[in-house]
């Protein structure tokens, strides 16, 4: 079992940056696919970029061209740099893993779940 913990958000004016990490303890990230996810408040939990392999990485639509995910093995790490924030991008920021499974496509099926760090984007 993996325990994730997410650190690096904060509060930034409009347009600025910021780079979350995702340390995964108790296994290792070269096991699982991984992801970010991003709730705010009011609305509902939303996929927000995905290693589901290393030829299989997809963001949403709203954050194409300015967030990216990374992650390291070797530090056992996810990141999720992001730039040109917008107040929209303000949530509560998840980092999450679990194993593929194919319906079709290839997914992942999201079982660990970090505790999050908040993303303030103000305008």
């Amino acid at each position: 079992q993996v325990q994730l913990v997410e650190s690096g958000g904060g509060s930034v004016q409009s347009g600025g940056s910021l780079r979350l990490s995702c340390v995964a303890s108790g296994d290792t990230y070269s096991r699982y696919c991984v992801g970010w996810f991003r709730q705010a408040p009011g609305k509902e939990r939303e996929g927000v970029a995905h290693i589901v392999s290393a030829s299989n990485i997809r963001y949403a639509d709203s954050v194409k061209g300015r967030f990216t995910i990374s992650q390291d093995n070797a530090k056992n790490t996810l990141y999720l740099q992001m730039n040109s924030l917008k107040p929209d991008d303000t949530a509560m920021y998840y980092c999450a893993a679990g194993t593929r499974f194919r319906s079709g496509d290839v997914y992942c099926a999201y079982a660990y779940w970090g505790q999050g760090t908040q993303v303030t984007v103000s305008s």
